[in-house]
């Protein structure tokens, strides 16, 4: 069943862990080391090609108001070995975060795209990129997608595991990556504002799909 979007919706996106300060770095392998190496080719992102789609959600009344949007990348690359994705880091430009759904009203696309980039939400002053790290890549025969990244997702400067489903390619010195739509939950990364009830309940949950295009450094 397709899900609407909220009013004052949230995402985020994704990329290279930036965060050294804290106590433990968050890993995905089951032996709580980074299974990925840097040894291979070298692919650095195509940043006009490459972005994260967003969906935040809203419960007001019948569940049908929401935003959907982008965000672009600041910087990314990814280490491909023997033809296949070996490693990646991805950073995301948080100031870019838009919502695309109000692209035709100028006046309540410049007030949203506000409020999300304010203390209320992602703090862009103060945490301008967030980003996702790949520790682990493992191909996946089932489903609809062929590989399973594990990987840190930092956002406002929170690192958490998180997995995604993805299909990923190399060719002709071209390496993509389309992940599934992933829910997150907003308020683990410390994006905590809620409306007042009577402007509705935003969801806990934001969806965040990743599309990489890289090319292969010369």
């Amino acid at each position: 069943m397709k899900r609407k979007l909220f009013s004052f919706a949230v995402p985020v996106l994704f990329a290279a862990i930036v965060v050294s300060c804290q106590k433990e770095k968050p890993v995905t392998s089951e032996n709580n080391e980074v299974t990925t190496t840097k040894e291979g080719d070298k692919y650095v992102i195509d940043t006009l090609n490459s972005k994260v789609e967003w969906k935040g959600y809203k419960v007001f009344k019948s569940e049908n108001t929401g935003h959907f949007g982008t965000i672009t990348f600041e910087s990314g690359d990814v280490t491909v070995k023997d033809g296949k994705l070996e490693s990646g880091k991805f950073v995301a430009d948080m100031n870019s975060l838009t919502s695309v759904d109000l692209k035709d009203d100028a006046e309540q696309l410049s007030k949203l795209n506000g409020h999300l980039k304010s203390g209320d939400f992602f703090e862009t002053e103060k945490f301008p990129t967030s980003s996702y790290e790949i520790t682990k890549v493992t191909p996946s025969a089932e489903g609809d997608y062929n590989t399973i990244l594990d990987g840190n997702l930092t956002i406002k400067g929170i690192t958490k595991p998180v997995q995604f489903k993805a299909n990923v390619s190399v060719n002709e010195g071209t390496a993509s990556i389309a992940t599934e739509p992933k829910d997150i939950m907003r308020e683990e990364f410390g994006v905590k504002f809620q409306s007042p009830v009577e402007n509705g309940v935003i969801k806990d949950e934001i969806t965040l799909q990743i599309n990489i295009k890289a090319l292969e450094k010369k």
